[in-house]
């Protein structure tokens, strides 16, 4: 199951909403929307990600994690280690072949590595703006 095929489902079921009453608003098959929700399908596309969120009336916040979610959600993803160091290009073999082995608690340790290394590049990069723009009047002088 993929994030976004839980977060449908979910919604879905705490709604009482029928998979083929969605499916028909949609404009997919039950069957389609069925192995969308379990992750059988590859990533959902634009549009389908809108009609998901007009169907359940969905918006700001929840619509933008919605989306994300879908973003994290191609079941058969291709990683270019091409530019990276050698023990990535391992990592993501071994991580290929060994994924379903994780336990959900080595899984989420995982999650919170890879967390981490997004704050780090998104503070990083906020920082750099950040000395660009405080090159001004009130940069110390030597």
């Amino acid at each position: 199951m993929t994030p976004f095929g839980e977060k449908v489902r979910r919604l879905r079921r705490e709604r009482g909403l029928l998979l083929k009453d969605m499916a028909a608003h949609l404009g997919v098959s039950s069957a389609y929307l069925s192995a969308l929700e379990r992750g059988e399908r590859g990533k959902p596309t634009w549009a389908l990600v809108q009609g998901t969120l007009q169907y359940f009336n969905i918006i700001w916040d929840e619509a933008d994690e919605l989306a994300r979610l879908a973003d994290l959600s191609d079941p058969k993803i291709k990683i270019d280690t091409a530019a990276t160091l050698p023990e990535a290009t391992l990592l993501a073999n071994r991580l290929a072949r060994e994924i379903g082995t994780l336990s959900p608690e080595e899984i989420r340790r995982i999650l919170t590595i890879l967390d981490a290394a997004g704050k780090r590049k998104a503070k990083a990069a906020g920082t750099s703006k950040g000395r660009a723009i405080s090159s001004g009047p009130d940069r110390e002088l030597a």
